[in-house]
């Protein structure tokens, strides 16, 4: 009768303990699940965003051309359903200066964006839609404007998907023959609220027959490079290649070279690598935030 009762003890003893373990478990499960960002833009969104872009962008010649542009590169819908991008931008100058060596992912439908350097994952640095920081030991780690480059390979890799929104003005250009092909093409320029550097523009050649973006042509008027006003020379960026990762055609590569006075590709200058590229649906949700630590 007593090894009954002890036996009986010892069953209600870990029940007891096991009622109160689950609950903890589960809580750590839900903890874990409440820290993991889902992308959740709702479809409508999305489609109403499209909606708004097709009618805006066909309403005129250029906007035409940049749809068209859209649609070769996988389409506007599908740039937005397919989550967050990520890349590696490989920056290269051939005049030895600073390389620009990163792993990032952007959020397309808001242009938030985190950095980690190539060689130094612990080295962060991005913009969370309001503020720019960076996280690194090293005060050395980014030898480089880190505001100003947070969300400038987007610009440089993500045409044409980036030209949907307010504030951007479309101007259709003569054609113009490229390596051997007609080309349409549209120079993009800012309204004086858009970004950091609304004085930018960029000249975008579009393959005739494929839609596809052969060139860019741009210059860099960031304040803090050209605190006394004026820009860069006219650079040009030839594509060197593409790649198509879940729908979305993306470039593979850029040269940029100087435009010279014949409007052509002059001086070999930058080199620039574009790789790793994936969308991804799921991130802890302070990926984009400034650390706590800063």
């Amino acid at each position: 009768m007593k090894q009954a009762l002890k036996l009986t003890a010892l069953l209600f003893f870990l029940l007891t303990i096991s009622c109160k373990e689950t609950p903890k478990d589960e809580k750590m499960v839900q903890t874990e699940q409440e820290n993991i960002s889902e992308y959740h833009i709702p479809k409508n969104w999305i489609q109403n965003r499209v909606s708004k872009a097709e009618i805006t962008l066909n309403a005129t010649a250029a906007g035409k051309v940049v749809w068209n542009g859209m649609e070769a590169h996988g389409g506007l819908s599908k740039w937005y359903q397919n989550g967050y991008l990520k890349f590696r931008f490989d920056y290269q100058p051939l005049d030895g200066s600073t390389r620009r060596n990163t792993y990032q992912t952007i959020d397309t439908w808001s242009n938030k964006a985190k950095h980690t350097a190539y060689t130094d994952s612990t080295a962060t640095f991005g913009w969370d839609g309001k503020e720019a920081w960076v996280n690194a030991k090293d005060s050395t780690a980014f030898k480089y404007d880190t505001k100003f480059w947070a969300l400038t390979p987007l610009y440089l890799a993500a045409y044409p998907f980036i030209l949907d929104g307010k504030g951007v003005q479309l101007q259709l250009l003569e054609e113009k023959e490229y390596k051997g092909k007609l080309q349409e093409v549209v120079k993009v320029t800012f309204d004086a609220n858009v970004g950091d550097a609304p004085d930018d523009y960029y000249v975008l050649y579009f393959d005739k027959e494929t839609h596809i973006i052969s060139a860019i042509r741009y210059i860099v008027s960031y304040p803090e490079y050209f605190p006394d006003g004026g820009h860069s020379p006219e650079k040009i960026m030839e594509v060197v290649g593409h790649k198509e990762t879940k729908g979305i055609v993306l470039p593979t590569g850029l040269k940029t070279h100087w435009l010279n006075e014949e409007d052509e590709m002059g001086e070999y200058i930058t080199k620039i690598e574009i790789s790793d590229v994936d969308f991804i649906t799921e991130l802890p949700e302070v990926f984009f935030s400034k650390p706590t630590n800063n």
